[in-house]
């Protein structure tokens, strides 16, 4: 029975929960991405490269045996997650610095004891 509650608490750590939060939404937004790419980006920005080249697929772009149109499309995906990723991360660094107080003057507990040090080191 000890194994069973130290899996159960485990689990119930907050590190745990927040891990796994996390890893369905980026999944979901993955897909998201995965889409945005497939259904609106391809078909309208690669097209001209895609009519140039006979395809109406990116999958389908191939050197020989070489199917680089499908990496290139995991490529065009990367960047995005990345790029929208950088603009969260930056956004809560911004919200980071504007919760965090200005520094205030020492209390004159903090003075008193500057003041003892000082005359410490005399």
């Amino acid at each position: 029975m000890g194994m069973l509650k130290e899996f159960k608490d485990f689990v119930m750590r907050g590190n745990v929960i927040d891990l796994a939060v996390a890893v369905v939404i980026g999944a979901a937004f993955t897909a998201i991405v995965s889409s945005l790419v497939d259904n609106v980006i391809t078909p309208l920005l690669l097209a001209p490269a895609l009519k140039a080249a006979n395809l109406q697929d990116i999958e389908k772009l191939a050197w020989g045996a070489v199917k680089y149109g499908l990496f290139l499309s995991a490529v065009i995906k990367f960047v995005i997650i990345a790029f929208i990723l950088f603009l969260i991360v930056k956004g809560m660094k911004s919200l980071e610095r504007k919760a965090v107080p200005p520094a205030s003057e020492p209390s004159s507990t903090d003075k008193l004891l500057m003041e003892i040090r000082d005359l410490l080191k005399k």
